[in-house]
């Protein structure tokens, strides 16, 4: 019962983030998450997109539904971390899909998550750029 009050109430802040910002990374969100650090938030930055990467390839080599879950949980998990609320949304579903449907829609899934983290990772170079 704690755990979904948990999930539930980080799904909720999650929500709440994703409202806030229109950029492909809730600066606010990472603000908190890093306690305004901001060589932690460029470290955390610079993290994220070298694992989203890693996370993307792995999607794209999955040969089995485990994997392909695997890969999207993790991607899912950076993004929520750092507020990259497109990302997080685009693993979320990649993560829900299996089988048949896996098979289905799994080219759409890939060039979705594709796009969103195109667009984060312009984004966070910009920001790396100016700091």
């Amino acid at each position: 019962m704690a755990s979904e009050l948990a999930a539930s109430a980080e799904a909720g802040q999650h929500a709440e983030g994703r409202r806030a910002s229109s950029r492909p990374v809730d600066l606010v969100h990472l603000s908190r998450f890093t306690l305004g650090e901001r060589e932690l938030e460029r470290e955390v930055l610079e993290l994220f997109c070298t694992q989203a990467l890693l996370y993307l390839e792995r999607l794209n080599e999955a040969q089995s539904d485990k994997d392909w879950k695997e890969a999207a949980h993790s991607l899912k998990g950076s993004a929520y971390a750092i507020g990259a609320w497109r990302v997080a949304e685009g693993a979320r579903q990649a993560e829900a899909l299996a089988g048949g449907v896996l098979a289905q829609l799994r080219a759409l899934q890939l060039r979705e998550i594709e796009s969103a983290l195109r667009e984060a990772d312009a984004y966070i170079g910009s920001l790396l750029k100016d700091r």
